[in-house]
């Protein structure tokens, strides 16, 4: 991961470092349990996707946020109103343009979930084809230097 810090703290008897660590510490633990497996998060990681991506571990990090937020939630949800003088009228209101919508718009839905589902289950293919075909080269290359008596000499830094 980019250990580059983002922000500066100039204050005298700040120690940096480790606030930093405990964040990542935080955030660590937080992942852990299962907090940050969510659509919103994987929204507000995408400033984060571009630092990621020198990085060994960014395709399978932007596969399982694409994996999480794939789906469109066609599902209903409660339909509640605060203001208590109209509620039970404004409450049926919303019920009925909900089910309107709901009724126009499901097909477009499930469309678009079908192929949000074919485009990540297409990426896992490609990236799990090409992982399988780096994991051959690799033993090869190390087969090759085997048979040759060890890697190459590292080239000069210059």
């Amino acid at each position: 991961m980019n250990n580059d810090i983002g922000i500066e703290i100039a204050a005298d008897g700040v120690d940096v470092e480790a606030i930093v660590e405990r964040i990542r510490k935080s955030v660590d633990e937080k992942i852990a349990a299962g907090l940050y497996a969510d659509a919103r998060i994987a929204a507000a990681e995408r400033t984060n996707l571009a630092q990621l991506r020198n990085d060994e571990q960014f395709a399978g990090f932007y596969l399982q946020c694409l994996r999480d937020a794939v789906y469109v939630d066609i599902s209903d949800f409660e339909i509640r109103e605060r203001r208590a003088v109209l509620a039970p009228f404004l409450v049926r209101l919303k019920k009925a343009i909900w089910s309107l919508l709901k009724f126009y718009t499901y097909r477009l839905w499930s469309q678009q979930n079908q192929v949000n589902g074919l485009l990540v289950t297409g990426l896992e293919s490609v990236d799990e084809k090409y992982a399988e075909k780096i994991r051959a080269l690799e033993a090869r290359i190390a087969e090759l230097e085997k048979r040759l008596g060890g890697p190459p000499p590292a080239a000069p830094a210059g």
